[in-house]
């Protein structure tokens, strides 16, 4: 029996491009499913990735797309990574920038017209090659689902999952014209969206199937508190709406293979060691404090706001505290004074995979403070490198991280901190627990190393994709 045929989209896959975790979701997944499906992975070609490093070579096949009388000319590329073969989209409008997204103010004013031309590309794929199914991903390949209802001759079905509803591809209304969508789609119940056109909405309205990253998010986001302005929306097309986890790529994280680290591991003895190399590597001192980490996007979301607050509290405790990350300017100044006060706070502001390994493998504690996060990676990666998660108790990390005080050695749960509210006093009382948690160190031990041997790779995640799939191709129930 013949496997079926799976076009994966995404704006950005690790290791050619990355922004944020939905790369290593574009990376990890389509591996999973590779056993079992025909697998083939698109992305776009921008300029700044290595095309020698990676052998990605010309492929023969190139076309023309016209969008509104505007002709743009399509090649397309080709490698095979890891197993898996990938296909490149190039076109300059889409591909020749220095970062993949950017705002209007840093010249990225025409993003609608660069992932409008992305997802022409994709229905023009699916034209010449009829897969059975396409997977897309976030707002940037969304308008693939609308082109496909759109275009009688693509059989294709497709899923459609949302990793960050905050995000969703909203342009003024004349992008719809700049475009060639009709404007019959511009209601309420399609891309109109408080007079503007939003991107995700076309993915919500025809996808055949909706996912998003973890079944506490899918609760969320049919709530005013969460749901971003599209809770109704989204509650009118609950039917086909669920929520699978994400997985941690298990190759790529793990202690025991880890050439990013100066020693792997696989017990607390070689983490130990890293933590050892990593403070004197960015010189912070005291081996046996411990250290927290906070490592992602300098952003509202990620919970800045409630961490600069916290920070000259945490830092009067006997503690070191690294952070890595990039984002909006305003929070990285203000992280900048508070470790220049503060010699204890350690501040990296780059984006650096082989340092966040590092990190990871060092850290006793990861901060995560996130005023919403849909599933969240790096506290199940965290768990894998024997550090143990800090979170707020919100979407995915409600999912992946059961309160210390519920430990049981018998669940295959990962275990950390968790506080409700996300203000200072609550943040501040399990940064303390931790502290307390950390003096047991027997105890503290003792989960951590449960943490490190939890399953948390993508193989349940990428079955129950499978169940999706087969439902929406042949009505098998799921």
């Amino acid at each position: 029996m013949s496997k079926l045929s799976l076009l994966f989209v995404s704006s950005e896959v690790y290791p050619f491009a990355k922004s944020g975790g939905l790369a290593d979701v574009a990376h990890a997944l389509p591996r999973a499913l590779n056993a079992e499906y025909a697998v083939e992975v698109c992305m776009p070609l921008y300029s700044f990735i290595d095309r020698k490093k990676y052998k990605i070579s010309k492929r023969s096949e190139h076309f023309d797309i016209t969008i509104a009388s505007e002709v743009h000319s399509v090649e397309l590329y080709g490698c095979s990574c890891e197993g898996i073969n990938y296909c490149f989209i190039y076109s300059p409008l889409l591909c020749e920038r220095e970062f993949l997204y950017g705002t209007p103010e840093e010249g990225y004013a025409d993003n609608a017209l660069r992932f409008g031309l992305f997802a022409y590309a994709v229905a023009a794929l699916l034209k010449e090659k009829q897969h059975e199914i396409v997977h897309l991903n976030d707002w940037q390949s969304a308008l693939v689902t609308l082109l496909i209802k759109e275009d009688m001759s693509i059989k294709t079905k497709s899923l459609f999952t949302i990793h960050n509803l905050a995000y969703q591809g909203l342009f003024p209304r004349h992008a719809l014209e700049a475009l060639a969508i009709d404007s019959k789609h511009f209601t309420m119940d399609a891309l109109e969206f408080y007079h503007q056109m939003s991107f995700m909405k076309a993915g919500i309205a025809y996808a055949d199937a909706v996912t998003t990253v973890s079944k506490r998010y899918a609760q969320e986001i049919l709530t005013p508190e969460f749901g971003c302005g599209l809770e109704g929306f989204l509650k009118h097309h609950e039917k086909k709406l669920s929520g699978i986890i994400n997985g941690v790529d298990t190759e790529h994280f793990s202690p025991a293979k880890d050439k990013m680290l100066a020693l792997a591991y696989d017990d607390l003895k070689g983490k130990a060691e890293n933590k050892k190399a990593s403070l004197k590597e960015i010189g912070l001192r005291g081996i046996k404090k411990p250290l927290f980490i906070f490592i992602g996007r300098f952003t509202w979301q990620k919970g800045v706001d409630l961490l600069l607050e916290a920070l000259p509290s945490m830092a009067a405790f006997d503690c070191n505290i690294a952070i890595l990350g990039h984002g909006e300017a305003g929070y990285t100044t203000k992280l900048e004074e508070l470790a220049a006060l503060h010699k204890n706070i350690h501040l990296s502001c780059i984006h650096d995979e082989s340092l966040s390994h590092q990190m990871y493998a060092a850290a006793d504690f990861l901060l995560m403070p996130s005023l919403f996060e849909p599933c969240g990676l790096s506290q199940m990666i965290a768990m894998n490198y024997g550090a143990m998660p800090l979170v707020h108790q919100v979407g995915g990390l409600k999912d992946t991280v059961v309160s210390y005080k519920d430990f049981d050695d018998k669940k295959e749960k990962g275990f950390g901190i968790a506080f409700k509210n996300p203000n200072l006093t609550a943040f501040l009382g399990a940064f303390e627990e931790a502290l307390e948690l950390f003096a047991n160190k027997r105890e503290y031990n003792k989960i951590c190393r449960h943490n490190m041997l939890c399953d948390f790779s993508w193989d349940k995640s990428a079955q129950a994709y499978s169940k999706l799939y087969k439902k929406i191709t042949h009505g098998e129930k799921s």
